[in-house]
């Protein structure tokens, strides 16, 4: 037997090295083998030597993998079929000193033991550490042994609830059907401004005191009311086509421009001038500081203009007509600068979003049924959804990101939608007619709606913009009705 020469190694070893070189060294500080070259000429690399043994010669750093944690990965190793005669103590040996002495007294987290024989899909799956204290942004308040998940710790907000009922009504005789006028808007003072028949009245929120306005006469009517920013003034649209401007504290005119050919039916003001919209197809703007009746003329719709809304930032006008378009106009051009015309109606509701800049809401009438929203940066459309009815008006809320609509045929209902999901929040019903008009509070939180059935009803739907609780029912003050004339 020792005649028989020995087969050659397989082992590729540089030179001035042979295989009696190698050799297995115990450990007894740490029960752990490690491999240990030593070679003829051993360099100084005292800065990466092992911490069990400063003294030892390597060609390369052996890192000590007990301090890696690897443990919290959870890394299980895929069994295999063990061959007749294997050697399963040098596999354990194996397995802890490539990850530890400790590894093996983890178990998995089945209840089973993770060992070498037990097979797994998951090779990497991370596994709770329990070696560290609790970290502050560990995903539960409990810390990791409470057991409670963060699911569980932040149960889900139950949707908000919106009274079925309006807290007031007040009779507004003479209130007009007609879907083309603007008859109803609410200050920044907290004082709701109505058009009915030839007059204007105010009605006071905090103590529900009734004012008239003025009277236009016999051979005219109201179209359209738009209160400033400020709450002070109030622009009034006519019948035949004139806009006056009152002074609404002292119940006093105090400018008649005109332009118009036929009646105003919508107007709309920004931080300087007033825009007019008419059934002369015409957009005016008027500036208060000069004598001429109209700065300048914004020519585009070819039907009538019913819809007509500033942007927050007073940088574009976007205007709705009666030809089924929607224009958006800016400071410095007197053409528009985009044209929408995927409504397949007349464009009366309209209304820019406060929480996102070039955000435009707008709704189609009868014959279209949608609301849609623009980015007027580009004048692509980013989404719609079709309400089944007429679309008469949109309000943004400035508390939440929710808007609300008001409809006409067939369904006669007021919806509040969340955006951008457009998920029905609430949908309110009360009006026998068209809901024609809206107009929301100082506040955010009231909105008012008006209808050919010749009543105001006064419904709480939007959280407060501080606390955001759910807004409470007052519906006993539905009882009693008020007349606001």
């Amino acid at each position: 037997m020792d005649s028989t020469p020995r087969r050659k190694s397989g082992l590729n070893l540089p030179s001035g090295m042979n295989e009696t070189s190698l050799r297995l060294e115990t450990f007894s500080s740490s029960s752990s083998f490690r491999a240990v070259t030593c070679v003829s000429s051993p360099r100084a690399i005292s800065s990466l030597s092992s911490p069990s043994k400063t003294s030892s010669c390597s060609d390369r750093f052996i890192p000590c993998r007990s301090s890696s944690r690897l443990h919290t990965f959870g890394l299980r190793e895929k069994g295999s079929p063990v061959k007749e005669g294997g050697n399963e103590a040098y596999a354990r040996l194996l397995k802890s000193e490539l990850f530890g002495s400790d590894f093996g007294s983890f178990s998995s987290p089945a209840g089973g033991q993770g060992g070498l024989g037990s097979p797994s899909k998951n090779m990497l799956r991370f596994k709770t550490d329990h070696s560290g204290p609790n970290s502050p942004y560990s995903p539960s308040i409990f810390g990791h042994d409470s057991g409670i998940s963060s699911e569980s710790s932040t149960p889900a907000k139950p949707p908000r609830k919106v009274p079925k009922t309006p807290h007031k009504v007040l009779d507004a005789p003479s209130l007009q059907d007609d879907f083309y006028l603007n008859l109803v808007d609410w200050s920044s003072q907290n004082v709701l401004a109505v058009g009915l028949g030839t007059c204007v009245y105010l009605w006071t929120a905090s103590n529900s005191k009734v004012t008239r306005l003025c009277d236009l006469g016999p051979n005219d009517s109201v179209c359209s009311v738009q209160w400033t920013r400020e709450g002070s003034y109030i622009s009034v649209g006519t019948q035949l086509g004139q806009v006056q401007v009152w002074d609404g504290t002292q119940c006093k005119r105090v400018r008649t421009m005109g332009g118009h050919q036929t009646r105003t039916s919508v107007l709309a003001w920004n931080s300087r001038t007033l825009a007019s919209g008419s059934r002369d197809r015409n957009i005016l703007q008027h500036d208060l500081r000069v004598s001429s009746d109209y700065v300048s003329k914004l020519i585009g719709h070819k039907s009538e203009v019913c819809g007509l809304k500033w942007s927050h930032d007073d940088r574009e006008l976007a205007s709705g007509g009666n030809d089924n378009q929607l224009l958006v106009w800016n400071q410095h051009s007197q053409l528009p600068v985009l044209t929408l015309t995927e409504h397949t109606a007349a464009v009366k509701a309209i209304a820019w979003s406060p929480h996102q800049s070039g955000l435009l809401a707008s709704g189609g009438g009868t014959a279209d049924r949608c609301i849609r929203f623009w980015n007027t940066t580009n004048g692509h459309q980013l989404n719609h959804v079709d309400t089944g009815s007429q679309v008469c008006n949109l309000v943004w809320s400035k508390n939440v990101n929710e808007l609300v609509s008001t409809h006409g045929y067939s369904q006669n209902q007021i919806m509040v939608w969340k955006y951008p999901s457009l998920s029905k929040v609430a949908t309110l019903v009360g009006h026998s007619l068209r809901v024609l008009y809206l107009a929301m509070s100082p506040d955010g939180q009231t909105i008012v709606t008006g209808a050919g059935d010749e009543t105001l009803r006064f419904w709480n739907v939007f959280p407060s913009m501080k606390t955001q609780t759910p807004v409470k029912d007052t519906g006993l003050w539905s009882l009693g009705r008020t007349q606001i004339r």
